[in-house]
């Protein structure tokens, strides 16, 4: 039992890490899921529309007034002046101010507008860029997936092919020592097998150079194990039922690129438009309030108007000494303690405004803005001319393209079934000894050639018609 034990958990730790390096199967639209994830790309356009997002909502807060509070607390020794009574004491005091103020502009020759609405395209354009950078990644995934699918196929062509050769040697093998065939066609045979390893090997090279162009697409590490899910691809035919000029009218609409750029120089009209604003005059309505309180007020409050009558002396007569008096009024009370709830309240000042502002001269900065907004809108033009022929050259060249593939498939088709019923009939012949041991070869590596090259056709064609199905807003899908 426990040598049993001891022979049992190597082989249950090897099957456990065999389990754990088993390739993860992946469609198509799975590995264009986890390349969106992943690519920086299209993280920072995410990022870049959440700031032109930002931009859109400040612009439109624009609008509304402005509205600023403030407050400040100040402590006096010596001399200084009495806010409220506006007179210099000399003594110790506290003081507080409390002010707030709003203003809104009437008129600024529609600079907020028209920023706002500029903000609105960049906003709108920023989230079609982010849809060009998905669609490129989403490109990149689909060449890379239909490259190891094509690889695969060559490599299963490779490896049947080295087994039809090593299955042929075997019984040329058992023929030479039958002394029906001579030596030289046995090692003319090895060649030939060694010859296929190479190919085989050739083969599972660019399979495996591909399928790690898939992952770096994906911006997965290469050590991850992935196993790209080979799809059932049928080609019905090779109609292009669209012409070149057809599929760019449709893609003017369906591009997102296109868009984006028609939507920049909108943006850039609407922020020329916003910049000359600033050749108009400005009006703006303000508004504030403040109000203020000292400690030095602080105490009873006596009324200035109103009292009760006496008499105060205000000298002496001086040959009899007799006092002068004269009648006064005496200051009423009117509150114990004069306190900050009522200084603020009572020394609270409004005012309300109204301000032009004329611009007669800034050292041209106005102008000089204006002049490179013109000169941004001009460079937009040029940016949706660029965008529409690139579009244009890169619809007529997948056309051409696939319209070449679809002439190689048809060709390659013909010359498959061709080779087939060549290699046939020569394989009969070279079996009753009609056809030399060479001959054959040469008849057996051409069908192998014409079916590799079926295979290269096939999915070239039914690539470029999925790039061009893409060009007129389909999705692309195996």
């Amino acid at each position: 039992m426990k040598r049993f034990l001891l022979l049992a958990i190597p082989a249950l730790l090897i099957t456990q890490g065999a389990m754990a390096q088993e390739p993860r199967k992946l469609t198509l639209q799975e590995c264009v899921k986890i390349a969106l994830e992943n690519n920086l790309k299209v993280v920072r356009g995410v990022y870049n529309v959440e700031s032109y997002e930002i931009n859109l909502r400040q612009n439109r807060m624009a609008f509304l007034p402005s509205l600023n509070f403030g407050a400040g607390y100040g402590k006096n020794y010596g001399r200084a002046l009495n806010p409220v009574s506006n007179l210099y004491v000399n003594r110790n005091s506290n003081t507080i101010n409390i002010q707030g103020s709003s203003s809104v502009t009437l008129f600024n020759g529609l600079r907020i507008t028209n920023t706002f609405r500029s903000s609105q395209r960049d906003y709108a354009s920023s989230n079609l860029d982010l849809t060009k950078a998905k669609n490129d990644v989403i490109l990149n995934v689909v060449t890379n997936y239909t490259t190891v699918i094509l690889n695969r196929e060559l490599y299963e062509n490779a490896r049947f092919q080295l087994e039809s050769s090593n299955q042929q040697l075997e019984r040329i093998k058992k023929q030479v020592n039958a002394g029906a065939l001579p030596l030289s066609n046995q090692y003319t045979q090895e060649a030939q097998v060694a010859t296929n390893e190479v190919n085989l090997i050739n083969n599972e090279n660019a399979l495996n150079l591909s399928v790690l162009q898939l992952k770096q697409s994906m911006q997965v590490p290469a050590s991850t194990a992935i196993e790209p899910v080979i799809p059932e691809l049928q080609l019905d035919d090779t109609v292009l039922p669209l012409t070149p000029d057809d599929i760019y009218q449709l893609a003017l609409v369906n591009m997102p690129e296109v868009k984006s750029a028609v939507l920049k120089v909108e943006s850039a009209d609407l922020a020329l438009k916003a910049t000359q604003g600033g050749l108009f005059p400005r009006l703006t309505l303000n508004g504030s309030a403040q109000s203020n309180y000292s400690s030095i007020s602080d105490g009873p409050l006596y009324s200035q108007s109103l009292g009760t009558p006496g008499t105060q002396q205000i000298g002496y007569v001086q040959s009899t000494g007799d006092p002068v008096v004269t009648n006064i009024l005496v200051p009423a009370k009117i509150a114990d303690n004069y306190n900050q709830r009522d200084q603020l309240k009572d020394n609270l000042f409004k005012n309300l405004s109204l301000q032009l502002s004329i611009p007669v001269f800034n050292g041209l900065q106005t102008r000089t803005n204006v002049q490179r907004a013109l000169v941004s809108k001009r460079l937009a033009d040029i940016t949706v001319q660029e965008t529409q022929n690139t579009l244009r050259q890169s619809i007529e060249t997948s056309y051409n393209d696939a319209l070449a593939a679809a002439k190689t498939y048809a060709a390659s088709l013909k010359s498959v079934k061709a080779q087939e019923e060549a290699y046939r009939m020569n394989k009969q012949r070279f079996e009753l000894g009609a056809l030399s041991f060479v001959e054959y070869h040469v008849s057996e590596n051409d069908l192998f050639r014409t079916r590799s090259d079926l295979s290269r056709a096939k999915y070239n064609f039914i690539f470029k018609k999925k790039i061009l199905d893409f060009y007129q807003g389909k999705q692309i899908d195996f």
